[in-house]
């Protein structure tokens, strides 16, 4: 059995683990309330995989994903994503890493795991197939996890040119009520934008008096200075009209 948890939780630095607790927001009524931190940085827990993924089992694998340990989680997922890519020609290896991903989503339950697994896992996957999956995770997730996984996964997607599903999915996600599923979505825009940005600016311009203004601010950060004020301008009208 591999012993890639103890190879983590050995590293912990209880200075970090507050400092990143801070930053997860673990406290009561925040996103993170109740997650724990060990306090070890992504580039170690990427080492310890790097050393030991191959040797992991998917129990192991599952073993990590029902840590109480943020940073075990992360190893686990990390290590799936390994077990993924090194599985390239074996379709059914690669659906079975995806089933077992899908299967332990409860475990994905940061924004920093789901950035880093899901667009090499599910967007990968689903690069040359239809995306109804994420259109429901965004629509129907259960947590702002599983809606957060149905954009980021399209990363993948526009990096290969393939930008419809970050817009029908944005669309899904335009009127959500958090800030991480604002964020997550103008980064995507903003991406899909790098590949036709003519394309983002006719998306933009009959959404953006009505969407988050964190998202939008993400979606235009890659526009001329001109150009991001007149998208603000617009935002500012409309929240003016809707005050008086």
């Amino acid at each position: 059995m591999s012993n890639l948890a103890d190879s983590v939780i050995i590293q912990a630095n209880a200075e970090q683990a507050v400092n990143m607790a801070r930053f997860f927001k673990t406290g009561t009524g925040q996103y993170g309330e109740g997650d724990r931190f060990l306090g070890v940085k992504v580039p170690q827990v990427r080492a310890a995989v790097k050393a030991q993924w191959a040797e992991c089992s998917l129990a192991d694998l599952e073993n990590c994903l029902a840590s109480e340990w943020h940073e075990v989680r992360l190893a686990g997922l990390l290590a799936l994503v390994q077990r993924y890519r090194h599985a390239r020609g074996d379709e059914a290896l690669r659906e079975v890493c995806i089933d077992f991903y899908l299967a332990h989503l409860a475990a994905v339950n940061n924004w920093d795991l789901v950035d880093l697994s899901c667009y090499e896992l599910l967007g990968d996957w689903l690069l040359k197939k239809d995306a109804a999956l994420l259109r429901n995770l965004a629509k129907n997730g259960a947590t702002i996890w599983e809606q957060r996984i149905g954009i980021v996964s399209t990363m993948q997607f526009v990096r290969h040119g393939r930008l419809d599903d970050t817009y029908v999915i944005a669309d899904l996600l335009i009127a959500h009520h958090h800030d991480l599923i604002h964020k997550a979505v103008g980064w995507l825009l903003r991406e899909a934008g790098s590949r036709d940005e003519e394309r983002l600016r006719l998306w933009l311009e009959p959404r953006c008096s009505t969407m988050p203004r964190t998202m939008l601010r993400y979606a235009i950060e890659k526009f001329s200075p001109e150009e991001r004020a007149r998208f603000l301008a617009h935002k500012k009208s409309n929240t003016k009209q809707n005050t008086l």
